[in-house]
């Protein structure tokens, strides 16, 4: 693991020098004349948006459709088609059901991600107010943008939230190991606004114990008035350390919560 982790440092290291490096030559050979009239500051603004929102996600998209596979695996995915968060939730029912239980559960429904949403979600974030409705980034799970997601704002900030995003799953479609669920979520949180390593844009960076975040959400429905049955299944995928599609480290156990709310309301919850 220390072998692991020393590789991985040096790799990074790596790699940020050769960035460093090739910016010198693109500096050199296309700037270096143009910089001494002072407008240097707006050339690498504009290089910046044009490598990090045109340049960088058109080529994660060519590699990613021709080298990564189009089932499913248990990872949501970007709009690049890196990789995204973890699928680490399963829910059983309409949805109604799966919002009425995340609703007196204490979540609050994210708004559709827009122009608008997305103005209103920057200046909360540079001025420190509250959004709890904020809406969250897409990802894509069976080709398809999260159908809901929910969360939980952090001391009234939106730049540090809970939150998990929802796909309703295909009719007659069943998981490894012939398992049914009407819904997969992917729960993690959000601790900070920053920088993605992978393609240097601004995103919320997540906490790499998404198991943590899993458990939180599960210890928040079972608080509610909500009855509810909860299967876990332990190693429904192998457990392993990776990173998310904005470069951010993720770790989980590999276990999957199968939730069902129940009818009968003089049933104890289980959980």
């Amino acid at each position: 693991m220390k072998k692991q982790s020393l590789l991985n440092s040096t790799f990074r290291v790596l790699r940020f020098l050769f960035i460093v490096f090739l910016g010198y030559l693109v500096y050199k050979s296309l700037f270096a004349e143009i910089l001494t009239r002072k407008i240097h500051i707006f050339l690498y603004i504009f290089l910046w948006l044009f490598s990090s929102y045109l340049m960088i996600p058109f080529i994660n998209k060519l590699m990613t459709g021709r080298y990564l596979p189009d089932y499913f695996i248990g990872r949501s995915r970007t709009s690049d088609g890196l990789l995204g968060d973890p699928i680490n939730l399963a829910f059983i029912g309409s949805e109604t059901e799966l919002e009425e239980l995340f609703i007196e559960a204490g979540w609050t429904k994210a708004e559709p991600l827009s122009l608008q949403s997305s103005f209103h979600m920057v200046t909360a974030s540079v001025f420190g107010k509250s959004y709890p409705s904020a809406p969250v980034s897409s990802l894509f799970l069976f080709n398809k943008k999260q159908d809901m997601a929910f969360e939980k704002e952090i001391e009234n900030n939106p730049r540090r939230r809970h939150h998990i995003r929802f796909w309703q799953t295909p009719d007659n479609w069943y998981l490894p190991g012939g398992r049914k669920a009407d819904w997969l979520g992917a729960a993690t949180y959000d601790k900070k606004v920053g920088f993605s390593v992978f393609t240097g844009q601004v995103t919320h960076k997540i906490n790499s114990d998404v198991d943590q975040e899993r458990d939180f959400v599960l210890e928040t429905l079972k608080q509610s008035n909500q009855s509810i049955s909860v299967e876990v299944v332990e190693h429904f995928t192998t457990s392993y350390h990776g990173r998310n599609g904005g470069g951010d480290e993720i770790f989980t156990d590999g276990a999957l919560p199968f939730i069902k709310q129940k009818h009968n309301k003089e049933s104890r919850k289980m959980v």
